[in-house]
């Protein structure tokens, strides 16, 4: 049982900027998993927004964040961060981290959202003047 915990999460102004982050509230093996940030904006369905390998050393984003938002993780703190830059209102929504075992995840294109298993309740990131 893998416990995610999300927090940074709020209010802020179109071209704004907004850091998440996301830790593990249990003792895992974080290197162990491939971890990704999904979003839902209101009436829409879930989308994934970006996700990073094990190591770090690939990630992968949802075409209409690649120039703006920054996945980052830290496996000697056990945290996962997205950093959200020029903010505009269409990323208003619920802001998810999940996790897989699958080392294949975040190798292809896109975010595979049924490959992940483990999810956090969610952090609410709203843009608007």
């Amino acid at each position: 049982q893998l416990l995610l915990v999300e927090s940074g999460g709020g209010l802020v102004q179109p071209g704004g900027s907004l850091r998440l982050s996301c830790a593990a509230a249990s003792r895992h093996a974080w290197n162990d998993y491939v971890l990704a940030w999904f979003r839902q904006a209101p009436g829409k369905e879930r989308e994934g927004v970006s996700c990073i390998s094990r190591t770090g050393h690939i990630a992968n984003y949802e075409n209409s964040v690649k120039a703006r938002f920054t996945i980052s993780r830290d496996n000697g703190k056990n945290t996962l961060s997205l950093q959200l830059n020029r903010l505009k209102p269409e990323d208003t929504g619920v802001y998810y981290c999940a996790a897989t075992r699958n080392v294949l995840a975040c190798r292809g294109d896109g975010v595979p959202e049924d490959e992940y298993h483990y999810w956090g309740q969610g952090t609410q990131v709203t843009v608007s003047s």
